[in-house]
């Protein structure tokens, strides 16, 4: 049997360990996946080493950049983002191999790129850590100009305090990178300035539970063409199969 997993905190908001042991079940692969949640991203070669059949494992807020220290490989992806979300594990008589990949580039930009207008033409990306990253690389190739938005005053990031609806006229797609809003937290949402929303406004949420954010409702109830992230997850979980059983 081969055993694959995710590890992440907090791991309840995850639909990976079900998705995957119903595809196990359903196609009568010999597989089991589990949940990994470590209070720090040191317990990941104990959980490799104490697992002798472990393939592969997702990696899931906050570990996407620290996980970084512990590859052997990685893909460019990985290399020019600086964050990975799959690793696919080789143990040979006790040497142990990791190749990072990140599989979130691929499946974002595959779920946001058919609602891609003409009048789209910047995205404010909210966000600093690896998915963030991850959603700027993806924009930037399809042609956007960008801006990193965060809480606080750093190099080369927008404060959100001081964003305009000017800024949202400009920067008509909106994404949300950060986990404002996720479950059980639903009545939170990012503190932009609402009102420049219109229908000519892109609004993407990583998140999927609850389906619909309060970020995206407000976005909607203004005539924003919205999307939550269950596509790009549900496309990163069959990247990670690919990669996972490519030789």
């Amino acid at each position: 049997m081969k055993h694959y997993g995710i590890i992440g905190s907090p791991l309840a908001h995850s639909f990976s360990k079900p998705y995957f042991n119903e595809k196990f079940r359903n196609e009568g692969i010999d597989a089991v996946y589990e949940n990994y949640e470590i209070p720090n991203i040191s317990k990941l070669l104990e959980i490799i080493a104490t697992d002798p059949l472990i393939e592969g494992l997702n990696v899931t807020s906050p570990y996407k950049q620290k996980v970084l220290e512990y590859l052997d490989e990685m893909s460019p992806e990985v290399r020019a983002i600086g964050a990975c979300n799959i690793l696919k594990i080789r143990q040979t008589k006790g040497i142990i191999n990791i190749k990072g990949y990140n599989g979130d580039y691929i499946a974002f930009k595959q779920s946001i790129e058919p609602l891609i207008e003409t009048y789209h033409t910047g995205a404010l990306i909210l966000g600093t850590g690896g998915a963030a990253r991850t959603c700027e690389l993806a924009m930037r190739e399809l042609g956007m100009k960008t801006a990193i938005v965060s809480r606080y005053e750093r190099p080369g990031t927008v404060n959100i305090s001081r964003l305009t609806v000017d800024d949202l006229k400009t920067f008509n797609v909106i994404i949300n990178a950060t986990p404002c809003g996720m479950y059980p937290h639903i009545s939170e949402c990012p503190s932009i300035p609402y009102e420049g929303i219109d229908r000519h406004t892109l609004m993407y949420d990583l998140i999927y539970n609850p389906d619909e954010t309060l970020f995206l409702r407000k976005g909607r109830e203004r005539g924003a063409v919205t999307k939550n992230g269950i596509e790009m997850h549900l496309l990163q979980a069959m990247e990670s199969w690919n990669i996972w059983n490519k030789e």
